[in-house]
């Protein structure tokens, strides 16, 4: 906080002024238990009203009453998805005078253990919403392609994908995992670059599209797992690069996506995502199966932060149809 008001200083830029009432504000947010444990809950996904309120065994309006005096301070932000309202945990900008205690709030929370029934309730509306996408894409297999040309076809950024992962520098080209492959449309690209690649899905109806299209393709060095992020250790995976084209506004946690796929990148090892940004369309979810509605690109930088990976290049592609769509490039640290 210091370097930003020289910085600002130097600058001629008035550095922001300590309000009184919003340091009261942000420390009687935090002066509860409850409160506190849902901070430590946002802290890996975001929920609704109602699921905050069945994690912890609370009513609705008295949820809504801790998450006001949360939000107020500053310390949860809302986003709309369809019908409902998500809560999740703020981030002030670090010339904001009350970053700091805000971020040594958050650090102290995380240090917390949540109580088992906490746990349990929050693994169970993860995968439910699993579930919710997994059947949505078994039952609409056939049909997917169509769904997915509603907001962006393949053709729209599969070359800029391409490009990128031809200017990700890597000290192996070994292995590449795809999570989520669709109709296969990627594989040959890194099937070409790369000795050995793993297409991984959670819905076998999927894999059997990609599967055939590599069958088509003449790809001899691809692996077929179904599976979810979460099974990769099993699998032994340790990846030099994975991508993944369109598939995070389809997952329960992006957050733990994120950290399972770094578990899985080898060192200096670089994840390439592709997903839409932050948009107001909220058909999407009926039409195509999404769980979220874009993100903004600051989640993506959160998120890769805290699964220990270092930010790359970033491109942005405007659709006519009213969507964005952000290319984005992380790496694992060497150990």
């Amino acid at each position: 906080m210091t370097n930003s008001r020289a910085l600002a200083a130097e600058a001629d830029i008035p550095s922001p002024e300590l309000d009184s009432e919003a340091l009261v504000a942000q420390l009687k947010a935090a002066a509860d238990p409850l409160r506190v444990e849902i901070l430590a809950v946002l802290a890996q996904n975001s929920y609704g009203v109602s699921e905050l309120a069945r994690i912890f065994a609370v009513g609705q309006s008295g949820m809504s009453h801790h998450l006001k005096l949360l939000t107020s301070a500053g310390l949860t932000t809302t986003r709309r998805e369809g019908n409902s309202i998500f809560y999740r945990r703020a981030m002030l900008a670090p010339e904001q005078p009350l970053a700091g205690l805000q971020q040594a709030l958050f650090a102290s929370v995380d240090q917390l253990e949540l109580r088992a029934e906490v746990c349990t309730q929050c693994e169970a509306i993860t995968l439910e919403r699993a579930t919710a996408s997994q059947q949505f894409f078994a039952a609409n297999a056939d049909k997917f392609r169509a769904q997915q040309d509603l907001i962006a076809s393949f053709p729209v950024y599969g070359e800029q994908v391409s490009q990128l992962l031809n200017n990700t520098p890597l000290s192996s080209r070994h292995l590449a995992l795809e999570v989520g492959p669709g109709q296969g449309e990627f594989l040959p690209v890194l099937a070409r670059r790369f000795s050995q690649v793993i297409a991984l899905d959670n819905a076998d109806e999927m894999l059997a599209h990609s599967r055939a299209a590599a069958e088509t393709a003449g790809l001899g060095n691809v692996e077929f797992i179904l599976g979810s992020t979460d099974n990769l250790a099993d699998h032994k995976v340790l990846a030099d690069c994975i991508v993944m084209n369109m598939v995070l506004h389809h997952t329960p946690s992006p957050a733990d996506i994120f950290k399972d796929l770094s578990r899985a990148l080898a060192p200096n090892g670089a994840l390439i995502v592709t997903d839409l940004c932050r948009h107001e369309q909220d058909w999407a979810r009926a039409n195509c199966g999404d769980l979220w509605q874009g993100f903004e690109p600051a989640d993506f930088t959160g998120w890769a932060k805290e699964a220990g990976l270092r930010e790359g290049q970033s491109l942005y592609i405007a659709l006519r149809n009213g969507f964005q769509v952000q290319l984005r490039q992380f790496f694992k640290p060497s150990i």
